[in-house]
């Protein structure tokens, strides 16, 4: 079973390929996403790795969490679940709702 794994705290300049390379060592990599602004593309400085197991998916927090690259320390541990964001309410549209 596939696990997601959230990486923090990475450099403005962090790629996805070096992400790659980096968690490769703990097991075999299925994706990489790094997060960018969509209006500017630049890094969000976080992103997110799948990998093929729990098992290498641990290997990897226990390799890479606190894992010192370049001048940051990554803070990587398992991926929450993505929240719905329509059921969020606020937000400008939501203001009147016929109370």
């Amino acid at each position: 079973m596939e696990a997601k794994l959230y990486v923090g705290n990475l450099s403005y300049t962090t790629g996805e390929d070096e992400l790659r390379t980096l968690f490769a060592q703990a097991g075999t990599v299925v994706s990489v996403a790094v997060i960018k602004d969509r209006d500017t593309g630049s890094s969000k400085g976080f992103g997110f790795v799948e990998m093929t197991s729990q098992v290498d998916a641990q290997k990897a927090i226990t390799m890479f969490n606190a894992y010192k690259m370049g001048e940051r320390s990554l803070t990587v541990n398992m991926a929450k679940p993505r929240e719905d964001r329509s059921s969020r309410g606020g937000g400008s549209n939501n203001r009147y709702r016929g109370f």
